[in-house]
């Protein structure tokens, strides 16, 4: 370990902020790895000590946040965001008009109780059918349904990450911290305002997609799902005859791959009076005499391997088409922009042995492209898969690494546990009630109604860990010593010193506009959570230095911090959104910029009137 010189420590943590939001943009390396190095640099140059530097993942926001996105979870289990999702297709029915700005309003005030994220990823194939049987073009519906999204994070204390992050510190600086509809009134303000601008005015701003080339998710079988992805593929049923030269040898031994680029998506075996069917199947396992192999690959292919491998084409009775439904499932999902297997090709995570499911297709940027296992998958990227149907379930469950985009109409979807929905409202209501009177902190509260949850088997325990985000809760441990290094080290004093100069007279009006649009900036290209860690000791330092209650600047960069508009990178919540709604960087410029307006506006005239310059 090197020790710096005290009077350098300031300028070694700009360096650090700089090059961390150096590595975010580069979006080559991952946010929690860039976390880990922000704690080592800090511990190493002698800043702080090592307890210091890893106390953030003892902070009690750490917890809470992974508390609430087993909340969040547990309302998806148990149907509640799909049963929103119901109410809006019944509004499809409705005005243009309504049926946008119902849209926004069931996003945002869904997301102000669970993870925006989540929610996103729900209704993007809800609204795609509802697109398509309105005849509108998903491109005049996805985008604002991810903006409202945003939005939800100025309605509620636990709408997201940075909200959390700013009550503490201002907790930690020895202020009440804030409640739970603190900042809802200029939060509905924007939020009304919003979905006004946009049903009336910003949709012409959006572009107007084919309304046509909008799939119809609930009724597309797998063939017609083969179009869109792999148009020079199909699928065919052969049988294994006795003379074949697959009878008695293994998938992995077939050559049926690697000489023709068929894949055997499912095996249907009849013995001894007893039906089997087999999908995704491994490479040792024995192709016998009479097995009817379900293929995926070119016609052309698929021919020549039937004829030099003696496979005789069967047409299956309306009896084994209705097994092999059953069995054999296929859906179509997106990469998430947080995958784990962005960056990585199908053969580098072992994507059959992984998830027992094929990848039969793969488009990206409109366009489908081979699925070839060594093509490198990108954030945005969508799949066909097929495979059971349980596996697919497990896939879909899979919701930091893939969204579903459209599911095949062969099988039904698994239902969510509609009878614990009513537990379920009840811990919601439990929790806001016990954080409106402060009957106990909110993280014990929420680790007790998660306990809750798992007992009263709203989910499983296995998947309220599954649901919890690693990779965020470590980048929020470690972003939040580095904002204690930037005030220990003088760091923010320099800052609020440069901003008191420029504010000129300590004017806090003008100092709540440059903490808005540098909050902006940071937000609309690195994490916001990073944005809000790094910004909130800055306000309140500032409203120290000027005198003024603290409130005012700290939910400005609140409001701030959730006002990613202006790029398809800033936020998971818009990133999901680009693919399907098939949006340009211009786009987000376009409806974003009146929409950041919007919120600056309401957070320059409302949010002083609510908490006040010399209020407490």
């Amino acid at each position: 370990m090197f020790a710096l010189d005290a009077s350098l420590h300031a300028w070694f943590v700009f360096g650090l902020i700089a090059l961390a939001a150096a590595a975010m943009l580069s979006n080559k390396v991952r946010y929690d790895f860039i976390a880990i190095g922000v704690i080592s640099a800090l511990t190493l140059s002698g800043i702080m000590s090592a307890r210091e530097a890893v106390s953030g993942f003892g902070n009690s926001v750490v917890v809470l946040i992974a508390g609430l996105l087993v909340i969040g979870e547990m309302l998806d289990k148990t149907g509640v965001a799909s049963i929103t999702g119901d109410i809006i297709q019944s509004a499809g029915k409705k005005s243009k008009h309504g049926l946008l700005a119902i849209i926004m309003l069931a996003s945002a005030f869904l997301s102000a109780i669970m993870s925006s994220t989540a929610v996103v990823a729900i209704f993007i194939p809800v609204i795609l059918g509802i697109a398509k049987r309105n005849q509108l073009p998903a491109s005049s519906l996805l985008l604002p349904m991810s903006f409202a999204a945003l939005v939800s994070g100025m309605l509620t204390l636990i709408a997201t990450p940075p909200n959390l992050v700013i009550s503490a510190r201002l907790s930690e600086s020895g202020y009440a911290p804030l409640g739970f509809f603190s900042f809802s009134l200029p939060g509905l303000l924007i939020l009304a305002a919003t979905i006004f601008f946009v049903v009336f005015a910003g949709r012409k701003l959006l572009p107007q997609n084919d309304a046509a080339q909008v799939p119809d998710i609930y009724h597309r079988k797998l063939a017609h799902l083969m179009e869109d992805y792999c148009s020079d593929r199909e699928i065919t049923d052969v049988m294994i005859s006795a003379k074949s030269a697959l009878n008695g040898v293994t998938v992995g031994m077939s050559g049926l791959y690697t000489g023709y680029g068929i894949r055997i998506i499912g095996i249907a075996r009849h013995q001894n009076g007893q039906h089997q069917y087999f999908t995704a199947p491994h490479a040792g396992f024995v192709l016998s005499e009479k097995d009817i192999l379900h293929l995926s690959g070119a016609p052309e292919q698929l021919h020549m391997a039937c004829t030099s491998l003696q496979l005789q084409p069967v047409t299956l009775s309306a009896t084994q088409k209705q097994q092999e439904n059953w069995e054999l499932g296929a859906t179509a999902v997106l990469i998430h922009p947080n995958s784990r297997l962005a960056g990585k090709t199908i053969k580098d995570v072992r994507f059959r042995d992984r998830y027992h499911l094929d990848v039969i297709g793969l488009r990206r940027n409109q366009q489908a492209i081979p699925a070839a296992e060594d093509v490198r998958l990108v954030p945005s990227d969508s799949l066909l898969v097929t495979g059971a149907w349980k596996n697919i379930k497990a896939l879909e469950d899979q919701n930091h690494d893939f969204v579903v985009l459209e599911r095949a109409s062969e099988g039904d979807d698994v239902a969510p546990a509609y009878k614990k929905m009513p537990l379920a409202l009840t811990i919601v209501a439990a929790m806001v009630l016990i954080s409106l009177f402060d009957v106990m902190p909110l993280v014990i509260a929420v680790l007790m109604l998660v306990a809750v949850a798992v007992t009263g088997r709203c989910l499983s325990a296995e998947e309220a860990y599954r649901a919890i985000h690693w990779q965020s809760l470590v980048l929020i441990a470690g972003m939040l010593p580095l904002a204690t290094a930037l005030d220990t080290s003088g760091g923010t004093k320099m800052i609020v010193d440069m901003l008191m100069t420029l504010a000129g007279g300590k004017d806090p009006q003008v100092l709540l506009v440059m903490l808005f649009f540098i909050t902006v900036v940071l937000t609309n290209f690195l994490s916001n959570t990073a944005s809000a860690v790094l910004m909130a000791p800055i306000a309140i330092t500032a409203a120290e230095q000027a005198g003024v209650s603290p409130y005012p600047l700290a939910v400005t960069v609140l409001f701030a911090a959730s006002a990613a508009f202006l790029t398809p990178v800033a936020s998971p919540v818009v990133t999901l959104v680009v693919e399907p709604g098939r949006y340009r960087f211009i786009d987000f410029i376009k409806l974003g910029t009146p929409l950041l307006l919007i919120v600056f506006a309401v957070t320059y005239w409302f949010v002083p009137l609510v908490f006040p310059w010399q209020g407490n």
